[in-house]
């Protein structure tokens, strides 16, 4: 394993060492008639890429031992135009994750071997994270295949990108921006490929933990009415789990001096499902409330935000968000992955500052309880600075950092990382 993780990280820095790659030349040229100009299958090829090496330290009350979690991403992604046909190209993209052996990484050999760790949920996978079709005709695309969608702030759909493995969806999606302002999305999704490997059994009633079956539809619209108020509403009708329906303010309002005011103002409700093969009763009826705002003087950075996973109404579970990208929302240490059986209320305040050649750096605080009844959850305090780093064209240096204080849920925890990451 050790071997393995040396060979990506030395492969990785040789990729970083060297910078761009050039595209790569067609690969494949149909014959053609005499006297008739040559046909290409693929062209206008373009390669991307990305390295992503990182150490994850955790310490969990009630674990015995601290998990120090070395790990590293390497993706490639080749795009091109397709049989010369107007609007219609090709993506296909690979992944592949390695890691060192101290932490639990969720597979099931490492439950039995090392269930002395806390949990770091990068397996040791390769995967075609993305690979799909797509055709633009006027202000239209449809793209069918396996691909990343992120909607709004991934509180509901994301790609879970924190993790070195990306979640993905097997779906075919039909994006229009043919009115002004108005952008409006559907799509089908058959299959959820979640960041887990293989042999993660038990994830959302899948046989494979890398994998949700599922017959899904997403609708989403959007429009901008000007630059300090966007509407959305969307629909989230995942299969067997749940129907989501919302819709959400957002903007950005300029105060004068250099200062502004970004803001979310967001309702959402869940119900029973639409599609449902599996559930005899479904018990979904819960809601969602989100409120929040950032004051941006010239880099100086105030926020605050006030959100509600609402506690199950008669007796239902609590609301939920299981393809969410989980780790931007309610603390960096994890903790509610999952919403406790009473519903959560975070109320957390931000301060930072950000400019360029400075970077990010930011601190948050959170103070976690339930929704229903008076339990208090506990405290967490995040902190990031992240930058570019001069001298190397795309990569850019992170330190992230996570102390959750326990009260009436899960335990105390402390989490660490030191990241890099390239894009070429």
């Amino acid at each position: 394993m050790k071997k393995t993780l040396l060979l990506s990280v030395v492969a990785s820095t040789m990729i970083m060492a060297g910078g761009d790659i050039a595209p790569a030349a067609p690969a494949v040229e149909a014959a053609a008639p005499a006297a008739s100009t040559d046909f290409l299958i693929f062209n206008n090829i373009t390669a991307k890429g990305e390295v992503r090496p990182r150490y994850e330290y955790v310490d969990q009350d009630g674990v015995p031992d601290t998990a120090n979690a070395f790990t590293n991403r390497l993706q490639i992604g080749v795009g091109a135009d397709l049989f010369q046909v107007e609007g219609l190209s090709v993506y296909m993209e690979a992944t592949n994750v390695v890691g060192s052996d101290d932490f639990f990484d969720t597979t099931s050999d490492d439950l039995n071997d090392k269930g002395q760790y806390p949990v770091v949920a990068d397996p040791d996978q390769t995967r075609i994270t993305q690979a799909y079709v797509d055709y633009a005709v006027g202000k239209t695309l449809i793209r069918a295949g396996r691909q990343g969608v992120n909607l709004d702030n991934q509180r509901f759909i994301g790609t879970v990108n924190w993790r070195q493995m990306p979640q993905t969806y097997d779906a075919v999606a039909v994006i229009n921006n043919s009115v002004e302002n108005l952008n409006l999305l559907a799509a089908y999704v058959w299959q959820v490929n979640r960041i887990f490997a293989k042999d993660s059994a038990g994830i959302l009633g899948s046989d494979r933990g890398d994998q949700f079956d599922t017959g899904s539809v997403l609708l989403h619209a959007a429009y901008k009415f000007m630059p300090e108020l966007t509407v959305t509403a969307y629909g989230y009708l995942i299969q067997d789990l749940h129907d989501t329906y919302g819709i959400a303010a957002t903007g950005k309002i300029n105060v004068g001096d250099g200062a502004n005011i970004s803001y979310r103002a967001e309702y959402a409700t869940q119900q029973d499902p639409s599609f449902d093969d599996v559930l005899e009763n479904p018990t979904a009826d819960a809601d969602y409330y989100n409120v929040q705002a950032t004051l941006n003087m010239s880099g100086i950075l105030v926020g605050a935000q006030y959100e509600v996973l609402g506690a199950g109404n008669d007796g239902n579970g609590p609301f939920s968000t299981p393809l969410a990208t989980l780790h931007g929302h309610n603390g960096w240490a994890d903790k509610f992955l999952t919403t406790p059986e009473d519903g959560l209320v975070d109320v957390n305040g931000m301060i930072g500052y950000k400019a360029k050649g400075f970077g990010l750096a930011k601190v948050v605080y959170h103070d976690f309880s339930s929704d229903a009844g008076s339990s208090d959850y506990g405290t967490e305090v995040d902190a990031i600075y992240k930058n570019a780093i001069p001298g190397v064209k795309g990569l850019t240096g992170m330190l992230k950092a996570a102390w959750y204080s326990a009260d009436d849920y899960s335990v105390d925890t402390t989490k660490v990382w030191v990241m890099l990451d390239y894009k070429f």
